[in-house]
């Protein structure tokens, strides 16, 4: 269960946030966020399977349902993508993906771009945002968000979560795979079906106003159950790849430097 983001907290804390569309303007329930004005960082499972010219970012938006917000949204067609070349969507191992628009978004008040953290960075014990649309509760019963949320959860250790996740039906030889971290645990606080993709934010140190990027939400058992993290891509573990596709693209990476 997330917290609203009032229109004003959002600016501040959430501005890197995108929703996912089809060129129809067919919602996907899926989520990035803004590393640079031209490129989106999401999970691998949001795209695979789909071309790129089938998708399109929305930037800025916070309320789904109206066209009176303070700060307008901004639309982008994908140009094309690239899929982590070791992504195995059997176990979402290496889900991790980047999405190339074909004109870069106007940076505003409502649409900014988040820091990356450097290659293996450690995140444990940090309180972290994460945010998105999706679901209030697990099952038929939750209900996609329309306003953005967000909740704050705190960075588990690899082997705390591994030995909480050994605990559900995933068994006691469950072995958590290297490209994923964990965040949360806390009752009723979590991401759910719907936020895939979305970014889990961290200060860059105490008191900061800064932010990394230190995870992509991938996926979970159940949604807000006590002492069960909830499982992200681990955004530090693949900084040189992306920072490789990013010269590859002569974009640099410049945007996403503290």
């Amino acid at each position: 269960m997330m917290m609203w983001v009032t229109s004003t907290g959002w600016v501040t804390s959430t501005g890197w946030v995108v929703r996912l569309f089809t060129n129809t303007l067919h919602i996907l329930n899926r989520s990035g966020s803004l590393i640079h004005p031209q490129v989106v960082l999401t999970a691998a499972h949001c795209v695979d399977g789909k071309q790129p010219s089938v998708l399109k970012i929305r930037a800025g938006e916070w309320d789904t349902q109206t066209k009176n917000e303070i700060f307008a949204h901004q639309d982008r067609e994908v140009e094309s993508f690239v899929i982590h070349p070791e992504y195995y969507k059997g176990a979402l191992f290496n889900d991790i993906a980047l999405l190339f628009l074909k004109t870069p978004v106007d940076l505003a008040e409502n649409v900014q771009t988040i820091c990356l953290p450097p290659q293996d960075y450690n995140f444990d014990g940090t309180r972290c945002y994460a945010s998105g649309w999706g679901k209030d509760v697990f099952g038929k019963e939750g209900k996609y968000q329309v306003i953005l949320k967000k909740i704050d959860l705190p960075v588990v250790p690899h082997n705390t979560c591994q030995d909480a996740l050994r605990t559900t039906r995933l068994g006691k030889f469950f072995e958590l795979h290297k490209s994923f971290i964990c965040a949360g645990g806390e009752p009723m606080k979590d991401t759910c079906k719907g936020d895939g993709g979305s970014p889990l934010s961290c200060p860059s140190g105490p008191g900061s106003t800064r932010y990394y990027q230190a995870g992509i939400v991938a996926w979970g058992i159940g949604c807000g159950d006590k002492q069960i993290p909830g499982v992200y891509v681990n955004v530090a573990h693949f900084r040189n790849w992306i920072d490789e596709q990013m010269n590859l693209k002569r974009f640099g990476t410049n945007t996403y430097n503290l």
